[in-house]
């Protein structure tokens, strides 16, 4: 029989995160444990890390299901199938609380080169708003730390700031040597956008994720049909969390790429539908972490290592929380590594 409890969490990061929709000074998150009761020692552990502003789910939401799910384990798996579908955040948590009691408990979840620290995963930097001198510093620190991909946050302190930020990465660096991303986080409307993405296009950005407000979709069929510089599709994927809407989406919206973040679009099971649709319409896709702790991020993070990935992916935000528990995740010189000889102290999640 198994036995269950949750637990809240605030995460505190060690900066503001600065977004087009404000700044994030603190994050909560939420632990499912779950146990043999012939061995209560053995604790699997899964992480429903919603995002407030982004996911379609509610605080009281993901409390109600951590609740009834404690109350009654017998039915787990079959729910990922059924109510959970529409908590996509508990349903990971699920997910991966299922799995690592499987493992029993060593957060081993896919075993792979990479969780034998044989083999990294490349990531991209990540630059959060701020004012204009302290993003020019922020690059230089991603450039320097050896990231060849840097993905700047944009839509906040004033486009042309934002454009002449990128225009000095340009005049140091060809599109050969850095590769730049940025995210929009629907900022721009449907009269501007276009004169921004042609002057992204000339600085030889890759791509642009969600440039306009999720939802608007005819208005986004049109911009991805006739953009200068590829679209990367995110905001619009979250609360869409059935097959037969996954499908009517990107066939109607047909992005060049699409982003996905599994705590926000149901887990695992939810994310490997995205990509065998995507795959399916020759839509690039890449796996991004969603500002969970690192229970969260390593749940993502081994999964993603056992995909064929062919670009960097977004997983460089387990080092932003002061109180994250220690984990075996490093970021070093552009990849994401998991180191096998260092131990997880899991007292900041358990600690009552």
């Amino acid at each position: 029989m198994i036995a269950a409890r949750w637990i809240e969490r605030t995460l505190e990061p060690r900066f503001e995160l600065g977004t087009s929709k404000g700044p994030i000074n603190a994050r909560t998150v939420w632990y499912l444990l779950a146990w043999h009761t012939e061995r209560p020692a053995v604790i699997g552990i899964g992480e429903a890390a919603l995002f407030p502003g982004h996911s379609k789910e509610f605080p009281a939401d993901v409390r109600t299901k951590l609740i009834e799910l404690c109350a009654d384990t017998s039915d787990w798996q079959q729910r990922l199938n059924t109510d959970l579908v529409e908590v996509p955040s508990v349903r990971f948590a699920v997910e991966q609380c299922l799995r690592d009691l499987e493992v029993s408990g060593t957060k081993q979840l896919f075993p792979s080169d990479f969780t034998l620290g044989q083999r990294a995963i490349p990531i991209n930097g990540l630059v959060w708003m701020g004012d204009k001198v302290t993003m020019k510093q922020r690059i230089r620190e991603q450039i320097d730390k050896g990231f060849t991909t840097v993905k700047m946050k944009i839509g906040a302190i004033g486009i042309d700031d934002e454009l002449e930020l990128l225009k000095a990465v340009r005049r140091e660096h060809d599109a050969h040597t850095i590769t730049l991303r940025v995210d929009a986080n629907g900022a721009f409307d449907q009269r501007t956008v276009y004169d921004v993405l042609q002057r992204l296009s000339d600085l030889e950005v890759e791509s642009i994720e969600q440039p306009i407000a999720p939802g608007l979709y005819e208005a986004t069929a049109e911009l991805c049909a006739d953009t200068p510089i590829p679209i990367a599709l995110d905001e619009d994927l979250i609360g869409v969390n059935h097959l037969d809407s996954k499908r009517d989406l990107l066939d109607t919206l047909r992005p060049q790429h699409i982003v996905i973040k599994p705590s926000l679009v149901g887990g695992w099971a939810a994310a490997h539908e995205w990509i065998d649709l995507a795959r399916q319409r020759d839509i690039g896709w890449w796996i991004t972490s969603a500002l969970e702790s690192s229970i969260g991020l390593n749940a993502i993070a081994q999964w993603t290592a056992t995909l064929p990935i062919d670009r960097p992916q977004g997983l460089g935000t387990g080092t932003v929380y002061a109180n994250n528990a220690p984990a075996p995740l490093e970021v070093k010189a552009g990849a994401l590594w998991y180191r096998p000889e260092l131990d997880w102290d899991l007292r900041p999640i358990t600690a009552s």
